[in-house]
């Protein structure tokens, strides 16, 4: 007889966020508009300025989608027996994806920056200001959308949580929250390169704050990366959690050795764990599970015993 699951033993670690995934999805529009606004008005006023930015924005059009999609993906298949734990990682790998392109576009920006900076280009400041204004106040706006959908699902209690700083925040809602500070940051650059060359002549302003903007937006693309890279390769043994598991071991009432461990993480502040313990017979898997349930960010708990060498 083939061995069967327990069906109220849910593998669903991490609560979906409805609010984060609908703000990302309208910010995405707002970018879509805003992008073809700047390709259109770059057009009609000669401003490359404008229509490098335009299609700059694209890129960040295309990465909200990709964290939209990724929040969508991971609701639908959130129950899909597949998955053995849950979906979260739809997520992490959305916002990992995102950052490619953020790095991306922080390429792109340093090529046309310095290809300016060689050659330089006219620019129509007149007509280039209130568009790089209003692109500023639709990031804004973006940002603030996003911001207020990182609180969407929670409700913190006084949990015996230790797991601090951005690690337990929402890294899909980040790549696209950084997407849009990355547009709101090139926008108060342009801005000032703007008003600098209309009205002192500064117009090499103009590529010198698109250098400024690359290593801004490249800073902030290669930490997303390094943080996504960390939960998509189970690179977590550094985690606070894993001394919280040695201490536990240590803590048993009989001598015991930690024989073996491996921890990753299964959602947003939330991690799984196998433990291999060689201890005394009178040891009893309860005993060291008993030990890790007062670490709440330990949702998935796997322990192996073997007895002790003598």
């Amino acid at each position: 007889m083939s061995p069967r699951f327990d069906p109220a033993h849910s593998h669903v670690f991490d609560a979906h966020n409805p609010v984060a995934e609908r703000r990302t999805r309208q910010v995405m529009w707002l970018t879509l508009v805003m992008m073809v606004v700047e390709i259109v008005a770059g057009t009609l006023f000669g401003s490359m300025a404008l229509l490098a930015d335009g299609w700059h924005m694209s890129s960040h059009a295309l990465a909200l989608g990709v964290s939209a999609g990724a929040y969508s993906l991971a609701r639908r298949y959130a129950h899909d027996p597949r998955f053995a734990f849950g979906t979260w990682k739809i997520e992490v790998l959305g916002g990992y994806t995102s950052a490619v392109f953020l790095l991306g576009v922080a390429g792109y920006m340093g090529f046309e920056s310095v290809s300016r900076l060689v050659d330089p280009a006219p620019i129509r400041f007149d007509e280039a200001i209130p568009v790089a204004v209003l692109g500023l106040v639709v990031n804004v706006v973006s940002a603030w959308l996003l911001s207020t959908g990182a609180h969407g699902h929670e409700h913190h209690s006084h949990e015996h949580v230790h797991d601090h700083g951005h690690h337990h925040h929402d890294l899909n809602l980040r790549s696209a929250y950084l997407h849009v500070l990355a547009d709101a940051a090139t926008s108060v650059l342009a801005i000032v390169a703007l008003l600098g060359g209309r009205y002192y002549g500064a117009t090499w302003l103009d590529p010198v704050m698109g250098i400024a903007g690359t290593v801004l937006v490249g800073r902030w693309a290669l930490g997303l990366l390094r943080d996504t890279g960390r939960v998509l390769l189970d690179a977590e043994m550094d985690a606070p959690v894993v001394e919280e598991v040695k201490e536990a071991v240590r803590s048993l009432p009989q001598p015991a050795v930690l024989r073996d461990l491996h921890v990753w993480r299964v959602g947003k502040g939330k991690y799984a764990c196998i433990v291999c313990v060689s201890a005394d017979v009178t040891v009893t898997a309860e005993d060291v599970r008993s030990r890790l349930t007062v670490h709440e960010e330990l949702v998935h708990v796997t322990v192996e015993l073997e007895p002790i060498a003598s």
